[in-house]
């Protein structure tokens, strides 16, 4: 049976998102404002302190309010990041999903890093690094609710040595995560290389070139991948086969070599990973 994406239903983009870009685009921003906006939403707000600190940022002093967090962030990076904190505030209720979220969030900032890492080559930036990683899997509880067995698709996916990943949601439930998590991204106005990006994550032809995705859409992918592995080398937790399927296609998009990595693992993990 087909089954359309916008039949699943798309959360709508967060009203706070648009309130920030409006403000964000004035020739001279109200920081307070913005600190208060944020401030009426706990979660939101303790979000933006705590990757403010991150390791990522390694500021000086600790940053103990929202608008100090906003003057050292930056409102580009504020944006993306309430973004992801949003997307979390809005898959809440669906259970069970404590582990697939902290996932999230440590490939995120492990690929930052290993942005920051690799140096400026890549034409990409960490925040926009970040915010992929973030959005990457959104797809995933979006199909948790209507879909009642998907949490056994997606092992099966995560254990499939030869097919795309997608290729098994596909054939489950006529649907896949990168498709939905893509129609999201878009609805929610993120960048059109990020939105391109998620909606290819699991094909290695496009990892390969052999689509017409640009090179940076395609980076991000790898990027991802590579924080991922990296992640799951070093805890051995959540492990699937999908390095295993686009490992060497990430490697040659990113001009990197298996023996590059022990190194990155030990620049980019000690944070996010034990």
């Amino acid at each position: 049976m087909k089954i359309a994406v916008r039949d699943i239903g798309i959360p709508p983009r967060p009203t706070i998102l648009s309130q920030i870009e409006q403000e964000a685009a004035k020739d001279e921003p109200d920081f307070l404002h913005l600190a208060r906006l944020l401030s009426q939403d706990v979660g939101l707000s303790a979000g933006i302190i705590k990757v403010a600190n991150s390791p990522f940022f390694s500021f000086r002093k600790k940053i103990p309010t929202v608008q100090e967090a906003l003057l050292v962030l930056g409102l580009k990076l504020v944006v993306n990041t309430i973004a992801g904190l949003a997307l979390r505030q809005t898959f809440q209720h669906v259970p069970n999903m404590e582990r697939f979220w902290d996932a999230s969030a440590a490939t995120a900032e492990t690929s930052a890093m290993l942005v920051r890492e690799i140096g400026g080559d890549l034409g990409l930036r960490p925040a926009d690094a970040h915010t992929f990683a973030l959005f990457r899997d959104c797809g995933i509880p979006m199909l948790m609710i209507p879909f009642p067995e998907y949490r056994e698709i997606l092992a099966s996916a995560n254990q499939e040595a030869s097919r795309p990943f997608t290729a098994v949601e596909d054939e489950a439930i006529g649907l896949n995560h990168a498709l939905v998590g893509a129609e999201l991204a878009e609805d929610w106005l993120l960048q059109r290389d990020t939105c391109l990006a998620i909606r290819h994550h699991h094909d290695r032809a496009v990892l390969d070139g052999e689509h017409d995705v640009s090179l940076r859409a395609r980076r991000l992918i790898a990027i991802a991948q590579l924080a991922e592995y990296l992640i799951q080398q070093r805890t051995a937790q959540s492990q699937t086969s999908e390095w295993q399927k686009l490992g060497s296609a990430c490697l040659a998009c990113l001009d990197l070599r298996e023996d590059d990595l022990p190194a990155l693992a030990e620049a980019c993990l000690p944070a996010t990973a034990t």
